[in-house]
């Protein structure tokens, strides 16, 4: 709700009530607000890609991963259908009441994420997956307690502002969908709620790119945090001293 109500304001404002940093931060805001409510509960797992990659790691039971991903999609459509609801008037106002994904009045993106007209689906595909390994990354690095971990209740922030900085520097290409559970079920919601089919063919048929580049986005930053930090971060044993230093035994 965050992050596409930020979207909504920029587009339907047409610039005059926010710009590219507002959308940076209402989603960053969003994720925080996100962790912190269900984070005691379900570990928050907000994201698609990255509980696939912890089933996959055996981190989270596979029976689990059909309640979580519903969730995830229900949560994702309803905050559609709410800033719909919310920015129905303006929309109108905007569009004269013809949704379109691409020309001038286009809206289709408040909802769900479209490449830039300059931008190969190879580039495309590249900017996803190069997003989500930074978001797996700096997740893990900030949760690594073997590591210089995060402080404890500051971990929801930091992944915030990990989005949001994401957003700040990988944004231009795609707008950074880097979850497939932030950008289907929205794409659904449009599909049903006047702009067509249109969402699924528009950007050389970009709608599966979302779907896919996280995911191997985010075992490639599990691969790079466990090549380059995990295993050359191991617990020093109980007889040593300092980490790094000999371990003496006597009789």
């Amino acid at each position: 709700v965050f992050g596409l109500s930020s979207v909504a304001q920029v587009v339907l404002g047409r610039g005059d009530l926010g710009q590219h940093l507002s959308i940076n931060l209402g989603f960053g805001i969003g994720v925080t607000l996100g962790i912190h409510a269900a984070g005691g509960i379900s570990g928050a797992h907000l994201n698609a890609a990255i509980t696939l990659t912890h089933c996959i790691l055996g981190n989270l039971p596979w029976r689990k991963f059909p309640a979580y991903l519903i969730g995830q999609f229900l949560g994702s459509f309803t905050a559609a259908a709410t800033v719909f609801g919310l920015y129905y008037d303006a929309l109108y106002n905007y569009t004269k009441g013809n949704f379109t994904v691409t020309g001038p009045t286009a809206t289709a993106s408040i909802f769900s994420t479209y490449p830039a007209p300059y931008v190969s689906l190879l580039g495309a595909f590249f900017t996803e997956f190069m997003a989500m390994a930074m978001l797996l990354l700096g997740i893990l690095i900030i949760h690594d307690e073997k590591n210089n971990a995060a402080l404890k209740g500051t971990q929801a922030l930091l992944t915030g502002i990990l989005v949001l900085g994401i957003g700040l520097g990988m944004g231009m290409n795609t707008g950074y969908a880097i979850n497939p559970s932030r950008d289907l079920p929205p794409r659904v919601f449009t599909a049903i709620a006047g702009w067509g089919m249109d969402v699924f063919t528009a950007g050389h048929y970009w709608w599966w790119v979302p779907l896919t580049a996280p995911i191997l986005g985010s075992l490639a930053g599990v691969f790079i945090h466990k090549l380059f930090i995990d295993f050359r971060n191991q617990p020093v044993p109980e007889s040593g001293n300092e980490k790094g230093q000999p371990v003496v035994e006597t009789s």
